[in-house]
């Protein structure tokens, strides 16, 4: 069992690498072994192109006949943009798979492992399946719930608060934890925002090389895929000269029912890529469940919410947060700055746990990881 960990631990690392550009399909690293030598190593890199088994066998040559192949995920059974996995390892000569986890793909979910068991192929594991699992937190959600894995991402000041009353804001946090954020966005299917943040802050919600602080040749890989920027935009209040409209990537404005069609049209004049939703209301709002189910629609995994005080505490209200970041910086706001989450709590027994996963330095910065506590 100590091999197979150390094998399936690199098929893990192997996955990490297509950790910002597999979209919308998983991150999934192979290793293929023979007589304790690793012969092939193959990583999904990106959707519509080979998969980390096909990857791997091409790595391997004639070497994969009756190795062992290592793979973080049960390989795929159906004929997508690429033909099935199982088919390839069996075609391949590979006489044993061990296995991190089950698909939770409906169209696979055993059946790749069936196939191999009746090929003849010997089945192990899950082996290491919690790592395995923690690679690919939006597919699994998206497949199990139709719902993307959800983070917001916030900073605030040692006193929890996030900008001035005046509604000043840049920067709280110092360079190295801007460029956290700007890997966490590398990684989501899709960044959401509010019309009022764009309003005040005028963000551009791309990711942008320079700020990275990846690898030069990661990077460009990284950049290849922008995620889809998303913004709540009820009345239609989008300026005509936002800053978002500058790149060249894809924006859903996602608007209420009735809004004016020659603003409508201006926008669109102005942006090429970008794409008008009318969304579904809630209190005269965008019904945020209705919003996760569209964008799981859109087969986007991970969703990155960056957003103000009143939308962020809107998804965590209705309990659609999966995980809060929060960077914290080392000064003091004062009591007349704006609070990190708009919350209208007035007992302690309407107070909202959180579990604290993980805390720790971002240059200056501290970076804390929670999710909410369901049990609470």
């Amino acid at each position: 069992m100590v091999a197979h960990q150390v094998y399936m631990a690199e098929a893990i690392r192997l996955a990490q690498r297509g950790l910002r550009t597999t979209m919308p399909n998983p991150r999934v690293g192979c290793v293929l072994v023979k007589q304790g030598e690793v012969v092939g190593r193959g990583w999904h890199q990106f959707s519509g192109r080979g998969h980390a088994e096909v990857n791997a066998i091409a790595d391997a040559g004639v070497q994969a006949k009756g190795s062992t192949a290592y793979v973080t995920l049960e390989p795929c059974s159906h004929t997508g943009q690429t033909g099935p996995c199982c088919e390839a390892l069996v075609a391949a000569g590979v006489s044993e798979l061990v296995y991190g986890m089950e698909d939770p793909n409906p169209q696979v979910a055993g059946r790749g492992i069936d196939f191999l068991e009746a090929a003849g192929v010997v089945i192990i594991g899950p082996v290491m399946e919690e790592q395995c699992r923690e690679l690919n937190p939006g597919f699994i959600k998206r497949m199990n719930a139709n719902m993307p894995y959800v983070r917001c991402k916030l900073a605030m000041s040692l006193d929890g608060r996030t900008g001035m009353a005046s509604g000043e804001s840049k920067w709280i946090t110092a360079p190295a934890a801007r460029s956290d954020v700007q890997r966490l966005r590398a990684r989501s299917c899709a960044i959401v925002s509010g019309i009022d943040s764009i309003l005040r802050d005028n963000p551009a919600m791309t990711t942008r090389k320079e700020d990275l602080g990846l690898p030069e040749q990661e990077a460009d890989l990284a950049l290849q895929v922008q995620p889809l920027r998303v913004v709540l935009d009820t009345q239609l209040r989008m300026p005509i000269d936002a800053q978002l409209f500058r790149y060249d990537s894809p924006v859903l404005l996602v608007h209420g029912e009735q809004v004016d069609a020659d603003t409508a049209q201006a926008l669109r004049d102005r942006h090429s890529q970008l794409e008008l939703l009318s969304g579904k209301l809630r209190d005269g709002k965008i019904d945020l469940h209705w919003l996760c189910r569209e964008l799981a629609g859109r087969q986007c995994n991970e969703i990155l919410v960056e957003t103000g005080a009143n939308l962020a505490g809107s998804f965590l209200r209705r309990g659609l947060l999966d995980e809060i970041i929060i960077y914290m910086a080392p000064k003091l706001l004062g009591s007349r700055a704006r609070p990190i989450f708009e919350l209208p709590l007035d007992t302690m027994a309407a107070q909202l746990p959180l579990d604290i996963v993980d805390i720790s330095p971002v240059g200056r910065d501290w970076k804390i990881v929670a999710k909410p506590d369901m049990e609470g």
